[in-house]
């Protein structure tokens, strides 16, 4: 049975094969389609990317050990037919040992031409799925209003003591994608 997180908990994952589904249902009638975009930051003790590759996202789908795996953009929330919008596959076994934490991200690509925010959208959640099973450990729903916020913190993977823990984040941002990218990565811009 699937653990119902709340907002700021913090769960032991004991798994090593996970899928983190993302999901979200754009209302009606806004007059444009709704491209979401799910990110993941592999962060190290200092909460930056260590390297550029560790940014995986729309343009970068895999880190380069093969450790977080991005199934792909799905550019207008209609492909998922009730299921997740987006995904992202994590192999504990495989993240470097300077990894200390993995942070998924939702922005709203164009917002600000479309005059979109998660306001428009109904029905977010993260959720980890234990790949060996194919069954729902635990999710999050987001359940703020987040009227003015086009990116969402939806939560976050971390390593504590050699074990890896989960936090439900639902952290808003007027922010895009560029911002997250600024924030945690100290090299060369990118694109």
């Amino acid at each position: 049975m699937a653990i119902n997180l709340q907002k700021g908990q913090k769960i032991g994952i004991g798994l090593s094969k996970l899928t983190i589904g993302l999901g979200w249902d754009p209302n009606e009638g806004t007059g444009h389609d709704f491209d979401l975009d799910a990110s993941a930051f592999l962060l190290n003790k200092d909460r930056r990317l260590a390297k550029e590759t560790h940014f995986i996202f729309y343009n970068n789908l895999e880190s380069p050990d093969g450790s977080v795996i991005h199934t792909g953009d799905d550019p207008d929330g209609n492909s998922s037919d009730g299921d997740d919008d987006e995904a992202i596959i994590v192999d504990l076994t495989l993240i470097p040992d300077e990894i200390e934490e993995i942070l998924f991200v939702v922005t709203i690509e164009d917002y600000e031409a479309r005059k979109q925010n998660f306001g428009q959208v109904r029905n977010s959640y993260i959720r980890i799925v234990d790949d060996a099973k194919n069954e729902v450990v635990a999710k999050y729903e987001l359940d703020e209003d987040f009227s003015i916020e086009t990116a969402v913190e939806f939560g976050r993977l971390y390593k504590r003591n050699g074990e890896w823990k989960f936090e439900a984040s639902g952290i808003g941002y007027k922010e895009d994608l560029g911002f997250f990218v600024n924030k945690y990565y100290s090299g060369e811009v990118i694109k």
